[in-house]
């Protein structure tokens, strides 16, 4: 085995290994000051909404998520990744877009979730009342508590 391999396969192991630890500990952007953001990460109260806790196993979780916001009329998935999803919901009047940010956790068994609009200061509550919805839907479903 020559240096030059050998020094590969040690970059390769180190980059597996953060990349692993860095996939443990995935975080939803951060909410502004405004009040038209709500995430299961913030750490204020204003923002904060409780995660989805899962009752059933994180694969059927996950698809239940995917399918409660592929059967919205004006939501649509526009990325995913290995455990995360990027969503956007279209207001019906003025055709404001939001971001629905979510990522599975499957070692504490949580799916957190961000939704937040792009413009304006105020949302009168639509992207807490929209989290709530999916997590009303998901609950009928049986997937999480």
């Amino acid at each position: 085995m020559t240096f030059k391999n050998l020094l590969y396969i040690i970059f390769m192991t180190l980059s597996t290994i953060a990349l692993a630890n860095s996939a443990s500990e995935k975080k939803l952007p951060p909410c502004r000051d405004s009040p038209n953001c709500v995430s299961s990460q913030a750490e204020d109260v204003k923002h904060y909404i409780e995660p989805f806790k899962i009752s059933d196993s994180p694969e059927k979780a996950w698809n239940a998520l995917k399918k409660a916001i592929d059967n919205h009329s004006r939501m649509v998935i526009t990325h995913e990744t290995d455990g995360m999803l990027h969503a956007e919901a279209t207001s019906l009047v003025f055709g404001f877009v939001d971001d629905i940010n979510v990522i599975l956790d499957t070692k504490t068994n949580l799916i957190h979730i961000r939704s937040s609009s792009r413009t304006g200061h105020s949302d009168f509550g639509v992207n807490r009342k929209r989290i709530e919805a999916l997590r009303l839907q998901l609950q009928k479903a049986h997937v999480i508590d």
